[in-house]
């Protein structure tokens, strides 16, 4: 009885010294200065370098990339758009190399491939099998990444699932402070954040544990055991069968231009209702992104999308099954200590009754709502 007893005590403690930790990692994520100071100016971020370094090394990535037409193509006709011959280029991140070689077809004086991942052998052997030339490969983070003379354009794709999941808009934005000329031009540049009530199709539906009933086997006991870690309450899918419709009308909850942002600019909360359109079940709130060029051409991550980008997943924060009819309007609340880590987030939502005026159609563009 004694060492059960003891083994009772010492799960329950070393449990609640695991919720200690993530709750002090979380915290210490949500305050970068706290970071910077605890682990040193570049060790806030060297997690996350390390694994970009090795996971975009990987074929397997890559592969799912370059075989996104949606992705390749909106790159390839922005390259033609905005790429100018005789401009200097900076490719950030460019893994197999292939934007670099895009922009140096079209007439590049000088490209600056930059990457800190091992691909980078791999991206100067295609270079040479293609004879691109005029591409200089540089292994390093673009943070300790210098010129004498600024760059033209600077082309990129760091977009994550989240869209700042992969440190686009400080990384984007230092090099635009340092390397850039005045006038040059960021590429893509313009990106929308949504943040939608979307209904499941029934049978792709995952129910948190505790609102089960399998057969008469009830567990809603464990609804008092809900687990602490952040990944837990989002689902990742980049499948368009999964969400059967959104429960509102679409618009942006952000809207970013790399070439004017500040960093402090992004809000820390964004507030934002939807009328309901579409009766239904409400399953959670599915982030996506889409990425413009010259207002026409467009990149989009969306989950009805039929021609979105099928590599980046669109991710669910998700809720308790709760039921809405048309006219009644969602109040959605995100809490955001960093962009960059969705960890960080924490979101809710609460129901108003019908007001008897239906939305018009959601504008296409907008700022924070």
């Amino acid at each position: 009885m004694f060492s059960r007893s003891l083994q009772r005590l010492s799960v329950g403690v070393f449990s609640a010294l695991r919720r200690g930790v993530i709750w002090c990692g979380d915290w210490v994520r949500a305050r970068p200065g706290v970071a910077a100071w605890l682990y040193g100016k570049q060790g806030s971020d060297a997690g996350y370098r390390e694994f970009n370094g090795w996971y975009f090394a990987q074929f397997g990535e890559q592969e799912k990339m370059l075989a996104d037409r949606p992705r390749m193509d909106f790159y390839h006709a922005a390259i033609q758009r905005h790429v100018h011959p005789g401009d200097r280029v900076i490719d950030l991140g460019t893994g197999t190399g292939i934007l670099a070689a895009f922009a140096a077809r079209k007439g590049a004086a000088k490209v600056y491939a930059i990457d800190h991942s091992k691909i980078l052998k791999h991206a100067r052997r295609l270079a040479t099998h293609n004879g691109i030339e005029k591409v200089e490969f540089i292994s390093t983070h673009s943070r300790d990444f210098a010129l004498r003379e600024r760059v033209d354009v600077i082309l990129h794709e760091q977009m994550g699932d989240f869209l700042f999941d992969e440190a686009m808009v400080p990384n984007v934005i230092d090099l635009r402070e340092r390397v850039l000329k005045p006038g040059g031009r960021i590429v893509p540049s313009v990106f929308e954040f949504y943040c939608e009530p979307i209904k499941v199709k029934d049978e792709r539906r995952i129910p948190f544990i505790w609102e089960l009933d399998v057969h008469g086997y009830n567990f809603s006991c464990l609804e008092r055991s809900r687990p602490q870690e952040a990944p837990y309450y989002r689902h990742n899918s980049c499948d368009l069968g999964v969400v059967e419709h959104f429960l509102g009308n679409p618009a942006p909850a952000l809207t970013l231009d790399l070439q004017t942002l500040n960093e402090d600019d992004l809000p820390h909360e964004i507030r934002l209702q939807r009328t309901v359109v579409n009766a239904g079940r409400l399953d959670g709130f599915v982030v996506f992104f889409r990425a413009r060029v010259d207002g026409d051409l467009s990149l989009s991550s969306g989950p009805l999308d039929a021609g979105r980008a099928p590599h980046w997943g669109f991710r669910t924060l998700r809720v308790a099954k709760e039921d809405f009819t048309v006219g009644e309007v969602i109040e959605l609340t995100l809490t955001v200590g960093a962009w960059a880590e969705p960890d960080t987030w924490r979101w809710s939502h609460s129901k108003k009754a019908a007001t008897g005026v239906m939305p018009a159609p959601a504008p296409v563009a907008a700022s924070t709502q």
